[in-house]
């Protein structure tokens, strides 16, 4: 995992101006199991902003998801509830929609929380997005999240994806992981950035 220059990024979220900091980069090698930050999340950013380009799976039809630790990395498996909603257009035009995924949130669970569901494993095929990380250093308050995500799912069907929640614990989170429900992540970078 390389880590970046101290170089500060304008950024405008949620109307609040600020300054994004990068502080590490995953970038797959084509046979990654996961994608792990077990680093440089800490007291420093109230706020933190993992930034998803081109990751692509090696299986078709399996989804990509996250977890946190408060152990520094030796279990993945925080307690956490969840809500999952999204919008989908076919290829070719036959359809579209607008649905709450009931099988895709988690209450009051430990498991890795989807962020794609049924990526396509074609060449092309790929999830890109973004995810925030609010206060992970706080011992006082739950620690809340907030993904946006676009998949080029399995069935030929683009699927804007947004993900939220919170993990349910007063103890540091201090690190993450991203992982395929199965098979490898095959390409694509994560990028990780502070933010002011």
């Amino acid at each position: 995992m390389a880590t970046y220059n101290a170089i500060k990024y304008n950024v405008d979220y949620g109307g609040f101006a600020g300054s994004l900091i990068p502080i590490a980069v995953f970038t797959s090698d084509g046979s990654d199991a996961t994608a792990t930050f077990t680093s440089g999340i800490d007291s420093t950013y109230d706020t933190y902003l993992f930034i998803f380009n081109n990751i692509h799976p090696q299986t078709d039809n399996t989804t990509f998801g996250f977890n946190g630790s408060i152990d520094s990395g030796s279990n993945y498996n925080v307690t956490k509830t969840t809500t999952f909603f999204r919008a989908s257009h076919e290829e070719n035009d036959s359809s579209a929609a607008l649905s709450y995924q009931t099988d895709k949130d988690i209450a009051a669970g430990t498991g890795f929380q989807q962020l794609a569901q049924s990526l396509s494993g074609d060449n092309d095929g790929n999830v890109s997005g973004k995810l925030w990380l609010f206060s992970p250093s706080s011992t006082t308050f739950v620690k809340h999240f907030s993904a946006t995500m676009n998949e080029t799912h399995g069935g030929d069907i683009t699927m804007h994806n947004h993900v939220a929640g919170y993990f349910n614990t007063a103890s540091a989170i201090d690190a993450v992981q991203f992982k395929m429900a199965s098979g490898e992540i095959q390409g694509g970078t994560i990028q990780m950035f502070g933010a002011h």
